[in-house]
């Protein structure tokens, strides 16, 4: 398959290594620094657990052109990067679009570019559970030994699906698709939102963090608050057992929570680098319209966003 990966960060990279990987025939979108680094030396992957290195060469553009057609485009960047390439998309040609990453609003994404477009265009949304941030040229990817990838639609039946599945068959990646990921991508960033609070409150020491036992159980009760917006916009929060576990089971919620942050890989899951600060910044302000729209108080949550740590809390 011809494939484009619009985006060369942590997540777009992995990707495009993951596709060439299993034989396609991989361009990357990447521009500045990035695209120089991907011309110069290829795709350049440390895989953390792994203890390797991977180079793969790749096709590298700048820009996408209407008439660069390709049988399947991922789009793998930051939320809040999302709009500005839109109208890049909606004018090429191709056909079928995975919009891949957090996101606040992609019943808007797809009325625009199905709006927007010569032809007819066929939309999913995904998100992979990967981790990872760049240095010196290269990516440092962590991850298991089979990534997750969530994706669907937005309610409607993928009747184009044998596309994704031929792009992904072969790889490292464990894909489910979702029903509504309109739903999906909505419960998680809440939940992002929750647990990103605990790094930033103590500037990612995360050790620290973990003994602030006031601090963990705003978190879980702020994420419980987070879903009954959602609940009461209409949402249906995915996974059901992320309600659950919020609302039912606090104690063990704490718990594993507690241990979580005491654990290495934490600092790299669960650091206040996990998500950038724009990203953040744009997934609060779509929640303030939710909680806007839901007219409920969520005490919890608007004390979280205001935490400040206790003095006697010793380092």
């Amino acid at each position: 398959m011809r494939i484009l990966v619009y985006g060369a960060g942590v997540l777009g990279s992995y990707l495009a290594h993951e596709l060439v990987r299993v034989g396609h025939n991989v361009t990357m979108l990447a521009r500045g620094q990035r695209a120089d680094e991907l011309e110069k030396n290829g795709n350049v992957i440390r895989h953390y657990f792994q203890f390797k290195t991977t180079v793969h060469n790749v096709r590298v553009i700048r820009e996408l052109e209407p008439d660069d057609v390709y049988d399947l485009i991922f789009v793998v960047m930051k939320y809040p990067d999302f709009e500005a390439v839109l109208p890049a998309l909606a004018a090429n040609h191709s056909r079928h679009v995975v919009i891949m990453g957090n996101n606040a609003s992609p019943q808007d994404m797809q009325t625009y570019l199905q709006a927007h477009s010569p032809v007819t265009k066929h939309v999913a949304f995904a998100f992979q559970s990967i981790a990872g941030w760049r240095e010196n040229g290269l990516v440092i990817s962590v991850r298991g030994p089979r990534t997750k990838i969530n994706i669907g639609g937005l309610g409607e039946d993928l009747s184009w699906r044998p596309f994704i599945d031929q792009a992904l068959a072969n790889t490292k990646y464990a894909w489910t698709y979702q029903n509504n990921m309109n739903e999906w991508l909505k419960s998680h960033y809440v939940m992002i939102l929750a647990l990103n609070s605990i790094a930033s409150t103590y500037n990612g020491n995360l050790r620290k963090a973990a003994k602030d036992r006031k601090l963990l159980h705003l978190v879980i009760h702020a994420m419980d608050e987070g879903h009954q917006v959602l609940e009461k916009n209409g949402f249906t929060v995915t996974p059901a057992a992320q309600k659950q576990f919020a609302r039912k089971n606090r104690k063990l919620f704490y718990i594993l929570l507690k241990m979580m942050l005491s654990i290495p890989i934490s600092r790299i899951l669960l650091s206040d680098k996990a998500v950038s600060a724009n990203e953040v910044t744009a997934l609060q302000q779509a929640f303030a319209e939710l909680k806007k729209s839901a007219n409920m108080a969520t005490p919890h949550w608007d004390e979280l966003q205001q935490y400040s740590p206790p003095e006697r809390q010793s380092s």
